[in-house]
């Protein structure tokens, strides 16, 4: 057996449970492109040359970052943009995305600015000119994507739970579940109120995104919680099928996802076999613009955030599924397990980003697998 065969069987025993094996006879077509498109990436703040440095340093080169407002401004200028752009530069990394400063995964009851959220004119109408005004600035100075969410929830957990070497796992069990409120400041939020919210935001945003030509990626709601809401709330954006429909508005080139793997296999009941085709039928539709690698135990109610490598999900195969489908950009941890003796979790983020290169320099020997084509239309 010679190094190609050794390297695809032993990659494709890795998930072994959850993807089908690579036959011996299954070759590459001549001068068919293997290496992926796609770039490990970081998406780690703030945009220091600290932070850049330590980005480098574990074979990093594209970045998300997060540029600076001054005076306590909560929209940054082009000058600004720019000056964290060069920063990147100068430290030999690319910045190929920026997050929002506002529009963040935190909960409507901690965070200052979430008009736009809660549906609040003329605030919101002020604030969604301004991310008009970013976007235009991300064109000027050649920065072709940005983040966002649109959560009212933030991100839900319970109780940690204890994983390996001491570490402890972010966690999420509905049944152990108790919120300080039975409502936010937002009040109840039903399913066509929260959908009212979101097309009013889209129909002002991505023309604005199509004109400059910048890619918008909304973050899913993490996690999904019961279809008559938690704490008033339904959470339109936790489940696939809401993923889709939010894509179908303003649909176009431009409006797509933040794909977190970690959150939508926790929208599913069989994680480990219902996830690879949907991320096949995102990618396939070219609606990713960026990717969250995150790994879970466990299943929609109840999951634990673990290591990378050793969650119920194969992510050798969702790498050789957006590998095939041609996915282009980052592919980044978000969530990682802390431990008291790694300090900002730097030793797990550095973890994380040599695993992630490990699988995409494998995939280079690795045949691509035929593909199943699905449309977004329901």
């Amino acid at each position: 057996m010679n190094r190609r065969d050794l390297l695809a069987l032993g990659l494709c025993a890795t998930g072994a449970a959850c993807t089908p094996p690579i036959g011996r006879a299954e070759t590459a077509r001549p001068n068919h492109r293997l290496k992926p498109l796609m770039h490990v990436g970081s998406q780690r703040g703030p945009t220091t040359p600290e932070t850049l440095d330590f980005l480098k340093r574990h074979g990093v080169d594209h970045v998300c970052g997060y540029p600076i407002c001054q005076n306590g401004r909560a929209h940054w200028t082009a000058d600004e943009l720019e000056r964290t752009r060069d920063l990147c530069n100068d430290h030999g990394l690319s910045l190929d995305m920026v997050a929002l400063p506002f529009l963040t995964s935190s909960h409507i009851d901690r965070e200052k600015r979430g008009a736009i959220v809660l549906g609040e004119s003329p605030e919101r109408d002020r604030d969604i000119e301004r991310i008009q005004g970013m976007i235009a600035h991300c064109a000027q100075v050649g920065i072709p994507a940005f983040k966002y969410n649109l959560s009212l929830l933030g991100v839900l957990r319970t109780q940690p739970t204890a994983g390996r070497g001491g570490s402890s796992y972010q966690t999420w069990k509905l049944m152990d579940a108790r919120p300080r409120s039975a409502l936010t400041r937002a009040g109840r939020v039903d399913a066509d109120l929260a959908w009212e919210r979101i097309e009013y935001f889209l129909n002002r945003i991505i023309p604005v995104c199509n004109e400059y030509r910048i890619r918008a990626a909304c973050h899913p709601h993490d996690p999904g919680v019961p279809p008559d809401g938690y704490q008033g709330i339904c959470r339109v954006l936790g489940t696939v099928d809401g993923l889709r429909r939010f894509l179908s508005i303003q649909a176009g080139p431009y409006h797509g996802l933040n794909f977190c793997v970690g959150s939508v296999a926790e929208m599913l009941q069989h994680p480990c076999q219902e996830l690879p085709p949907i991320v096949e039928e995102f990618a396939r539709n070219k609606k990713i613009f960026n990717v969250h690698l995150r790994n879970i135990r466990g299943r929609r109610d109840d999951f634990q955030e673990v290591y990378i490598d050793e969650g119920d999900l194969d992510m050798v195969h969702i790498l050789r599924v957006l590998r095939d489908t041609d996915y282009p950009y980052l592919v980044m941890p978000d969530h990682v397990p802390r431990h008291s003796e790694d300090r900002g979790a730097q030793q797990a983020f550095a973890h994380c980003f040599g695993y992630i290169q490990g699988i995409l320099q494998a995939l280079e020997q690795i045949p691509r697998a035929p593909l199943t084509v699905r449309s977004l239309a329901k």
